[in-house]
């Protein structure tokens, strides 16, 4: 049987803006040319110091998947959970019912980077109690081959499937990923350069892969070695309603969602008095 290859849609751009309280974030996925990617509802690629960061927020409905590139970052959130972050690092926040939480940079002087991916929750689980875990470097799996490392952050969770990388290619390598037939997937290329499947891309820029219903194969060349984070997932086939950090599957879901939290009801208690200490971060002495 001869093997499918997965074909490219489309190598784009994406753009700087800054986000939360001054830092600067490079949207995969929530801009003009990819607004979801289901379930992929945001992959963004920020890089901050203090006093930048992004201080106490809420979300309701999601998760999020905080993977650290360099530097170091401090997270804690209102129900009582504290991290801290260092290169290599991945955090995964279920936000379900209801979390505020901030995340902020270790230090004035050194840069931190670091991916955040939200991804979607089921309507059966979208009101879940909240969850939080921590895993060290050490604690990544990772996969070593002949010219490539590939760091596998993320998995199935919530009997939701899909495939979160980190792949690291060196010079003349080739890169090979069966991708499952319906799901959506996406390449993002943030240091060096590579060829998929005969489209060449460069630093900051996505390759969004076409969506079939059959099993395909994706294959990456790299002459002079790249880093990219590769994500594909299966849809959840249900609609989607967002309004900033709240995402239901209908408008009076999401508004309800904004009435709890400024009532701090129905997951969000405490809201109105809660605030972080590390937001303070920010006051240098």
């Amino acid at each position: 049987m001869l093997q499918r290859l997965k074909q490219v849609k489309k190598v784009f751009n994406c753009g700087v803006h800054a986000e939360g309280d001054g830092a600067q974030v490079v949207s995969v996925i929530d801009n003009k040319d990819i607004p979801r990617l289901n379930p992929f509802l945001m992959l963004d690629y920020g890089s901050c110091k203090l006093p930048t960061g992004f201080p106490d927020h809420p979300h309701r409905g999601f998760e999020t998947v905080s993977y650290i590139l360099r530097g170091k970052m401090y997270h804690e959130d209102s129900k009582g959970n504290k991290g801290e972050l260092e290169q290599g690092d991945v955090q995964w926040m279920t936000a379900g019912r209801g979390v505020l939480h901030a995340e902020m940079p270790a230090s004035f002087d050194e840069l931190s980077s670091a991916f955040q991916l939200w991804i979607n929750l089921q309507a059966k689980h979208k009101l879940c109690e909240p969850q939080y875990q921590e895993y060290k470097k050490n604690q990544i799996p990772s996969v070593n081959q002949p010219g490539l490392t590939i760091k596998l952050i993320a998995g199935e969770a919530y009997g939701q499937k899909a495939f979160y990388m980190d792949v690291h290619m060196e010079q003349n390598s080739k890169f090979e990923q069966n991708i499952p037939g319906s799901w959506n997937s996406l390449c993002f290329l943030y240091e060096g350069e590579g060829v998929f499947q005969g489209h060449a891309a460069d630093i900051n820029q996505s390759v969004l892969l076409e969506t079939t219903q059959e099993d395909e194969t994706l294959i990456v060349e790299s002459k002079n070695g790249c880093k990219f984070i590769f994500i594909a997932g299966e849809p959840i086939d249900e609609p989607i309603v967002q309004k900033g950090p709240f995402v239901m599957n209908t408008q009076e879901e999401v508004e309800q969602a904004i009435v709890d939290y400024e009532l701090g009801q129905n997951g969000f208690e405490g809201a109105n008095e809660w605030k972080s200490k590390i937001r303070e971060l920010s006051n240098k002495e």
